[in-house]
């Protein structure tokens, strides 16, 4: 069983000629970032993910992490791995500078992640979260918790989680229990349960940051009420020296149907010693700063399982013999399946859909970049209100699509994905979580519907359409595979366009219509913007071909996975917009007698 092989090339070719690698390294503080150093430090984190990660992937999966005396082991293997990639500065690739990160472009630390989770998902977990930690406190916490915490997170000396949701919440934040109540000195005590803490206990580190929504003693009800603190699992003197261990412990670890190495702890907290973050009842405001980077984390995900499951179906369908493929000249009678059309179709959905849903997410990075230092505060603004349109369809709709690419791997591998030794069956296991995770798609939708479109007038979707349409002109040109595609891509953007003025324009009249169509709406806007991702990737790689650059069969290639993209993907655009505009009467018809 092969292990997994970062895609460099691919990568690579979206980083420099699809988003444009130089719209992010011409902003202050990034012009080192030349090509050269792009492709040293990828092909470093390559080696890391094929040969430390990856080989733990399948044990862990089997051993899994284990609640053990009050505390928590992780499978053989994970702690090294975790040091090892502490100790290659692996953990602190984007964190601020000032506290011992490199402060990397968030572009370059995209490609280096969706390298962890297709190596190894349930070890990239822990970093992810512990880096969302750090951002969230980076932004909304006074100098002197910044000074006391984030140098040993940053280091990766520490660990971060988030802590959010109790049993009797769920998804609904208004209905935290968590109390904080004040003392004399400043710190508060924190008693409640919280579920579902991806890494909230470890065997790696000597402690864990907690950050944690309560509710401190007299606030508002509901979510105005709720506030951010710091909860470590050992107290943390001012100096930064460990002190006592703090009233926090895991209970338990969740039996899960995927990602068994990654603990998903069950905490209690019992008059444990907290700090308050910023103010008081903004805990949801601050929180969201760490569930929007986590958001594009899972999304990434999404990106991860389809790679991985593509690469391992594609091994299987060269090795495996079976039938004589139909349309072949010359077949023998048993030859690989890869020779077998519909088997082909199949590979070509996974590789397709691996690529558009990276090429959206290296996009939105990009964009994050220029959110944050493009010295220009008009295209700081633009860049924004792109990525606030762009986060919900990232998260769900990349990790709907890496579902089915995992599920369409167990179908190339037949009989033999259902059974767990061929390692297929793990992936489609460990992707179901990624549509539930930092809100599920549903909840992603109803953001995308009402704050990002409907309560703006549709104008930041309208910026994105003009933006695509531009695209358009160019694919226009005497190349029959260039016309195909833009022809199928114009007539996405025209459904995308139809299904978001309808929603302008019933919104505010007919909210129930809207909420019945937004995950539809958020699939066609998936399935448009990576038809429009696969379109600029079909005209750089003909770009290239043309000039004489670049590997010519990996471009040929590139081109054909965008016309296919456009053949078998894209024209679900229209559908979908169909439903999105007409599908909402039989929904809202259906009371609890139909059921």
């Amino acid at each position: 069983m092969a292990e997994y092989a970062a895609p460099l090339k691919d990568m690579q070719f979206v980083l420099k000629h699809v988003v444009g690698l130089g719209q992010v390294n011409s902003l202050p503080g990034w012009e080192e970032i030349t090509d050269d150093v792009v492709d040293a430090v990828l092909e470093e984190a390559a080696k890391f993910a094929g040969e430390v990660l990856s080989p733990l992937n399948g044990p862990g999966d089997k051993v899994g992490a284990r609640w053990k005396d009050g505390a928590v082991e992780t499978p053989p293997g994970f702690k090294d791995a975790y040091w090892q990639f502490v100790n290659g500065g692996w953990g602190n690739v984007i964190a601020p500078p000032e506290y011992g990160g490199q402060g990397l472009p968030g572009i370059l630390a995209t490609a280096i992640e969706e390298m962890w989770g297709s190596a190894n998902l349930a070890f990239k977990l822990c970093p992810m979260l512990t880096l969302g930690a750090v951002e969230s406190l980076n932004h909304n916490a006074g100098e002197a918790m910044k000074k006391r915490f984030l140098p040993n997170m940053v280091s990766g000396k520490w660990t971060g989680t988030m802590n959010l949701t109790e049993p009797q919440a769920g998804s609904d934040l208004s209905l935290v229990r968590t109390r904080a109540v004040p003392q004399a000195d400043g710190t508060y005590l924190v008693t409640g349960e919280k579920i579902f803490i991806t890494y909230g206990d470890q065997d790696f580190t000597e402690n864990i940051v907690h950050l944690v929504l309560a509710r401190i003693d007299g606030a508002p009800e509901g979510v105005k009420g709720i506030s951010l603190l710091v909860v470590p699992k050992v107290l943390v003197n001012e100096d930064g020296s460990l002190g006592a261990r703090n009233g926090v412990k895991c209970v338990s670890l969740e039996h899960k149907m995927g990602i068994h190495a990654s603990p998903t702890a069950v905490m209690a907290y019992e008059n444990a010693t907290g700090h308050l973050v910023g103010e008081a009842n903004r805990g949801l405001e601050y929180m969201f700063v760490m569930m929007n980077a986590a958001r594009l984390g899972v999304g990434l995900e999404g990106v991860s399982i389809s790679e991985r499951a593509y690469q391992r179906a594609l091994d299987w369908s060269r090795e495996r013999l079976q039938g004589r493929p139909l349309g072949v000249a010359n077949a023998a009678k048993t030859a690989p399946i890869i020779q077998h059309p519909d088997v082909r179709r199949m590979l070509l959905t996974m590789k397709a859909t691996a690529q558009a849903t990276r090429a959206l997410a290296y996009q939105v990075s990009a964009l994050l970049d220029r959110a944050k230092a493009h010295p220009d505060e008009s295209e700081r603004r633009r860049s924004q209100a792109l990525v606030d349109l762009l986060i919900p369809v990232v998260k769900g709709w990349s990790t709907e699509a890496g579902i089915q690419a995992a599920s369409l791997g167990i179908q190339v591998h037949g009989g033999m994905g259902f059974i767990e030794e061929t390692g297929a069956a793990q992936h489609l296991r460990d992707a179901r979580i990624s549509t539930i995770y930092e809100g599920t798609t549903g909840i992603q939708a109803n953001d995308l519907v009402g704050r990002k479109v409907g309560r703006e007038g549709g104008s930041t979707a309208k910026l994105l359409i003009h933006d695509m349409r531009k695209t358009l002109a160019a694919l226009q040109a005497n190349d029959p595979e260039l016309r195909a595609i833009g022809q199928r891509l114009a007539a996405a953007i025209d459904a995308f366009e139809r299904a978001t003025d309808w929603i302008v324009a019933n919104h505010a009249t007919d909210p129930g219509a809207v909420a019945a169509g937004s995950v539809t709406y958020l699939m066609l806007a998936g399935w448009t913007i990576g038809g429009w991702m696969m379109a600029r990737s079909a005209l750089a790689a003909t770009a290239q071909l043309e000039a004489g650059d670049g590997d010519p069969a990996f471009l040929r290639a590139k081109r054909l996975t965008a016309r296919f993209f456009a053949d078998h993907l894209m024209p679900q655009a229209s559908s979908l917009a169909e439903t999105v505009m007409a599908g909402a009467s039989s929904v809202l018809a259906a009371d609890e007698s139909v059921f």
